[in-house]
């Protein structure tokens, strides 16, 4: 294969591996506290973290340096808490409505870059935020269901990560890739340790295969993301997270025996494609900036 299709192959096997994670933390979230699972799991990956870490040139102490700490350090708690909120969405509202809404975060992101970033959003990229709005609007449907607060939860979730990716933009400007990365594992593992172990469940002995193929599975696609971005652009890979969304619907309707409505259909068809066409008008205007991450990659 050419090192393009092998960084297609990766992109691609790793953003499945994240919806089947998705699917894992559901049913982990419906047994156990979801900060406790959430602390398991970054156990796991500040673990995988580190080991990267000691391969870089200069080791754990050149990958800490931080121009920007206290930023590195609250964009990586605020992403374990994100972690946490998505695992009890998924729990207790559904893969299927919480991915279907989460899938605006992108068009989110163009909105925060303005007051955050001082970035300028043209009308195209406007109008494709408003449409992508009336794509999540369609998927809430308020004028045909019953409201139900639960609602809130995904849209909060989605709201985390959009402000997690603005900050990540952020300390891009100053810090290297791999020191965000380090911090992303770090930051969260400290953060989710305070709180986690107040929530401490024993875990029965049919439960351990689960929560080890969660930590597996976060670790196994983190590789093969980083293998993808060695030989592909950003724009290539973030339309294919898009696949993670219409992954973890399939996992939820056939598996979990979830429903997905027509209006949440044609809502995530919508959304998706205002997505789609945000980031491709990113790209196309030069706008360098670093991958924005689903809320199953890590």
């Amino acid at each position: 294969m050419t090192p393009r299709t092998q960084g297609l192959f990766f992109a691609l096997t790793a953003v499945s591996i994240f919806a089947v994670q998705d699917g894992i933390s559901k049913h982990l979230g419906q047994a156990y506290p979801p900060v406790f699972v959430a602390m398991i799991r970054y156990w796991f990956f500040a673990a995988f973290v580190l080991a990267l870490a000691t391969r870089n040139q200069g080791g754990i102490r050149q990958t800490a340096k931080s121009s920007r700490l206290v930023l590195q350090i609250i964009r990586g708690s605020l992403l374990v808490f994100q972690i946490v909120v998505s695992i009890y969405s998924f729990a207790n509202v559904g893969l299927a409505q919480t991915h279907t809404i989460f899938a605006a975060a992108p068009l989110v992101v163009a909105c925060l870059s303005v007051p955050l970033l001082g970035e300028t959003v043209g009308w195209r990229r406007w109008a494709a935020i408003g449409v992508g709005f009336i794509g999540i609007l369609l998927i809430i449907d308020p004028l045909h269901a019953s409201f139900s607060a639960s609602i809130i939860v995904p849209i909060t979730c989605t709201l985390m990560f959009a402000l997690y990716s603005v900050l990540t933009r952020m300390v891009s400007r100053t810090d290297t890739s791999q020191t965000s990365f380090f911090y992303t594992g770090i930051a969260g593992a400290v953060a989710i340790t305070l709180i986690g172990p107040f929530y401490w469940t024993t875990i029965t002995p049919d439960y351990w295969f689960w929560m080890l193929a969660l930590c597996v599975t976060g670790m196994t696609g983190h590789y093969l993301l980083i293998r993808a971005f060695d030989v592909l652009d950003a724009v290539v890979v973030q339309p294919i997270f898009y696949w993670q969304t219409v992954l973890v619907c399939l996992i939820g309707t056939f598996i979990f025996g979830e429903v997905m409505s027509w209006n949440m259909i044609g809502g995530c068809v919508i959304v998706i494609g205002a997505g789609l066409f945000t980031i491709l008008r990113e790209a196309q205007l030069g706008k360098r900036r670093p991958p924005v991450q689903p809320p199953g990659s890590l």
